[in-house]
């Protein structure tokens, strides 16, 4: 997976900076690269950080009728960008708590998930750590953070089931929106063929279900996915995996 994310951003870099056959990003994913195709746009998100055009030109492609690469997983690409920054600008983006200033509207929301998963990497999987850093943003960034921790923890793992549980209690009132990074890792494992026991074990602690099934919750919620919205298909696919973990702990708490 990780691979196929450094791909995702030479790809990216090369269609970036040469004058000639900028499409080699879109014929990979149409190839060898659309099982990965998750991990793809996340590493795309990276080259965006690292071109000076690159996220200006990847927003504005996508306000144009027929120009985004991809309606829906192209937010990815928002997710790997505030990833790098989260990542490698840790104290300006998770110290400093920076608001990123080329972006507007719903990018801050994509932008947000991808820095969450930094958190997993920038705190060494420590979930007071991570805790405590999501606890001094504002709590309008605090659900997407949240999200980002989800994925980051089920798709990389790196942890015991103890502190996995330790995740679950810690979430609070977000821990739908853990579910949801967790359904979304399980989902781009299992199209990749890469499930790992790690990913299988996170699934039952965090959602309660296998991998399997919580990849399946994600591939039902696309079912009659608006994408003529004011708000964009992609968060709304977002908030229906959520809404559907939040029932599943009333039921469970009730």
């Amino acid at each position: 997976g990780f691979a196929y994310e450094g791909a995702g951003m030479g790809l990216a870099l090369l269609d970036g900076l040469t004058p000639w056959k900028r499409n080699r990003l879109q014929q990979f994913l149409a190839d060898a690269g659309g099982e990965h195709i998750y991990m793809v746009y996340v590493g795309m998100g990276w080259a965006l950080a690292r071109l000076p055009w690159g996220i200006n030109r990847y927003l504005k492609d996508m306000g144009e009728k027929n120009q985004f690469p991809d309606p829906l997983l192209g937010w990815l690409a928002l997710d790997g960008y505030g990833f790098h920054q989260g990542y490698f600008y840790w104290r300006q983006y998770v110290e400093g708590i920076a608001i990123p200033k080329k972006l507007s509207g719903y990018a801050y929301s994509a932008f947000d998930q991808g820095l969450g998963r930094s958190l997993w990497f920038v705190y060494g999987a420590d979930i007071n750590l991570i805790t405590q850093a999501i606890q001094n943003f504002s709590i309008n960034r605090q659900a997407d953070l949240w999200s980002g921790v989800g994925l980051a923890c089920t798709y990389a793992g790196g942890v015991s089931k103890e502190v996995v549980q330790y995740l679950s209690t810690a979430a609070g009132t977000y821990l739908p929106q853990v579910c949801q990074g967790a359904a979304f890792a399980a989902k781009a494992r299992l199209r990749a063929e890469n499930l790992a026991t790690h990913t299988e074990m996170a699934c039952q602690v965090l959602c309660g279900i296998s991998a399997e099934a919580a990849a399946e919750i994600t591939d039902k919620a696309l079912e009659n996915l608006p994408y003529n919205q004011r708000k964009p298909a992609y968060e709304i696919w977002r908030q229906r995996i959520q809404a559907h973990f939040a029932i599943e702990e009333l039921i469970v708490n009730y």
